[in-house]
């Protein structure tokens, strides 16, 4: 029996639940499946998590984390708006790419049949990325880039297709990939 520091069997049990989150066909994952995967019992993932949803919460988290710390970098290293606009797109797409279990978390896929706060805080998180590029969007309306008549119908645009990238990329059992000619896309958009 191999002993396990405090926190890595939690990390441990994080990291399968979005490697099986990686499976193109998209089974339901049970605590029974996860605890086999692991070779753990169920009671053990039950000492670490008091419910699967809680489980999908510590991804979430992960999610939340990542993505607003990047998107803070963004702010700060650049002060040209639509750059900051361009750089946060092609960070969310990058993010998905490199994490595709956690796609399936961030369009809802994983959440069907969750408890349904899961996906309530997956809608605020998109809300709080479009309030990111709003932002953005209005650094650049200060810099004369972009009408300020415009600022959130541009933050809504550029949500809505990432969304509809990440959409594509799980649908398509990870093969469609996001930043697919994302740079010419975005600078469209822009």
């Amino acid at each position: 029996m191999s002993i396990t520091k405090p926190g890595e069997r939690k990390l441990q049990i994080l990291q399968t639940l979005a490697a099986m989150l990686e499976n193109p066909k998209g089974e339901k994952i049970t605590t029974a499946a996860l605890a086999a995967k692991i070779d753990v019992s169920e009671a053990t993932l039950y000492r670490h998590f008091a419910s699967k949803a809680q489980m999908f919460e510590g991804l979430i988290e992960f999610i939340e984390t990542t993505i607003f710390g990047l998107i803070n970098q963004i702010s700060q290293q650049h002060k040209d708006g639509l750059q900051q606009a361009h750089n946060i797109t092609l960070m969310l797409l990058s993010f998905a790419e490199r994490n595709p279990g956690m796609t399936k978390v961030l369009i809802g896929d994983a959440l069907v049949n969750e408890d349904e706060r899961l996906q309530q805080r997956m809608n605020q998180l998109m809300d709080r990325i479009e309030l990111a590029y709003k932002q953005a969007l209005r650094q650049a309306g200060v810099q004369g880039q972009v009408p300020e008549s415009e600022v959130a119908m541009r933050a809504n645009l550029l949500t809505t297709f990432v969304l509809g990238r990440w959409q594509r990329y799980a649908k398509t059992g990870f093969k469609a990939s996001p930043t697919e000619l994302v740079t010419a896309q975005i600078t469209l958009l822009l």
